[in-house]
């Protein structure tokens, strides 16, 4: 059956393994969000901060200082000749560089572009971007997730990706931004735009970089484009879906974009829902008990009014040492020698590998190779977040309403893995965008077996789940994900193989 939709994969706030500075950045995100919610009087209204923020992502217009800089000798400046370590017989091409955003602050974002393994010229242009916020897309979307290549524990050769999503049956062209400024390699030259982070700078950055972009590369002007990413890019991928939309209907001077869809994983979309979806999640899987539980229940509405009396009730329960993002995982173990081991194998995922990406991002000749400029990379930057709505329904109506279909894709195992962006919470979110169902909740198969769960609404939404998948997809069902995204690139659905 063909689907004329877009896709929102599901995967919530930032996060790649148990690594410390991830789950550290999303957890004091989230309880910075719940403190400034419960300090605002009880008379705030979440609904007016979603209008005025819904109206400013979608008719804002970028100011004449943004002009389009001749881009096109740059591009081959920025192709990679071989990273070091790569494995041999890599047949497609790579670049990375910088793309300025502002020049009067000396903005730039990161890039890295791995293109199609075959027949590139043919295949679709897809941007990926992890959330944080503040985390990067190059070092955990490419290098543990979807890139070509994985790096290996001696911290200085790459193995091959055999589920990367340039390769194989979704053969796209993708791109992974390093975004705001501040993150990654991405900086600007003046040190107090880093005090200015936030949702409207990221998503009008980020727009900012896609059109000087297109004139580096301009072969892919009018190619068939999706944006892509995960947690908090459940904030990321609306908001810069609307201003490129919203530029192309208003402003026609300008590059326009080919927007077809967005794919967003396990995404952070609403501060209350996602709250609630947790606790629920939590008590379902036996980590809180009926106590803790009730009580939370009791002193907490789930809304901006909640005060004190809740954060004390969710503050009663202990995760000890397990991974936020799949509570049934194996976490990375610091040894008092200063060695660190997986506390058990699990074929083709390797919680400590967060210490090998940082290790090989900075060495100095993976820096050169990649036209980097020399810094202290980190997976994860503490920006002072300006602005963030508390929730992402209303812009998906938005999106909804102008003709851009929606995915949310999940991963789930007889209940899902991640309890930091848990599939409860999307659910919460999905019922408050009122939609009916279209096509109802049915099994999708990989390798002769349920991969997961999926359901189409009216409007073009999709909410699929991902069996034994924990927060990042990607690294944790590689083959499942890469069905999805191909049945995505395509307008499908995931196939049912019934009787199996």
């Amino acid at each position: 059956m063909r689907i004329t939709f877009l896709l929102l994969l599901h995967i919530c706030v930032a996060a790649l393994l148990a690594e410390a500075s991830q789950e550290a950045r999303l957890r004091e995100f989230i309880v910075s969000r719940r403190s400034s919610r419960s300090s605002r009087s009880n008379a705030y209204n979440v609904h007016d901060e979603q209008k005025v923020r819904v109206g400013a992502t979608n008719t804002r217009s970028l100011g004449a200082e943004h002009s389009v800089s001749h881009q096109t000798t740059l591009k081959a400046a920025d192709k990679i000749a071989a990273l070091p370590g790569q494995p041999d017989g890599v047949s497609f091409s790579q670049y990375s560089g910088y793309v300025t955003v502002d020049e009067a602050n000396g903005r730039a974002l990161f890039y890295y572009l791995v293109e199609a393994a075959g027949d590139a010229a043919a295949k679709p242009l897809v941007l990926w971007l992890n959330g944080g916020p503040g985390c990067s897309s190059f070092g955990y979307g490419a290098m543990i997730e979807l890139g070509p290549f994985r790096v290996n524990s001696d911290n200085k050769t790459l193995s091959r990706n055999k589920h990367s999503w340039n390769n194989g049956f979704a053969v796209a062209n993708v791109i992974f931004l390093e975004s705001p400024a501040g993150v990654g390699f991405s900086y600007s030259n003046t040190t107090s735009d880093y005090d200015k982070s936030g949702d409207q700078r990221t998503a009008d950055d980020a727009f900012i970089f896609l059109v000087n972009w297109l004139e580096r590369f301009p072969e892919y002007k009018g190619r068939a484009f999706y944006i892509s990413g995960e947690s908090y890019a459940g904030h990321y991928v609306p908001q810069l879906a609307a201003t490129i939309l919203s530029h192309n209907m208003n402003d026609t001077t300008r590059t326009s974009l080919n927007l077809l869809g967005i794919l967003v994983g396990n995404p952070y979309l609403d501060d209350s829902m996602n709250t609630k979806g947790v606790i629920d999640y939590l008590w379902s899987h036996a980590v809180i008990s009926d106590e803790v539980q009730i009580n939370i229940t009791k002193n907490c509405k789930f809304n901006p009014s909640d005060g004190t009396a809740c954060l004390d009730a969710m503050a009663a329960y202990d995760l000890a040492n397990t991974d936020v993002y799949d509570i049934y995982g194996p976490v990375c173990i610091d040894a008092p020698d200063g060695k660190y081991y997986p506390s058990r194998y699990i074929p083709g995922y390797d919680p400590c590998s967060g210490y090998y990406i940082e290790a090989y991002l900075n060495d100095l000749e993976v820096q050169k190779a990649l036209h980097a400029r020399t810094t202290e990379w980190s997976g994860c930057t503490d920006l002072h977040w300006k602005d963030s709505p508390a929730s992402m329904v209303p812009t998906l109506k938005w999106l909804l309403e102008h003709g851009l279909p929606v995915w949310l894709f999940r991963d789930v195992f007889s209940g899902d893995f991640d309890s930091v962006c848990p599939f409860t919470a999307t659910r919460y979110s999905i019922h408050d965008l009122g939609l009916a169902v279209a096509e109802p909740w049915r099994p999708w198969t990989a390798s002769k077996e349920v991969g997961g769960y999926i359901q189409l609404y009216t409007g073009g939404l999709v909410f699929a789940s991902v069996r034994g998948a924990g927060h990042q997809v990607p690294y944790f069902e590689p083959e499942r994900a890469l069905i999805l995204v191909s049945s995505f690139l395509k307008g499908m659905l995931p196939p049912y193989e019934k009787g199996l």
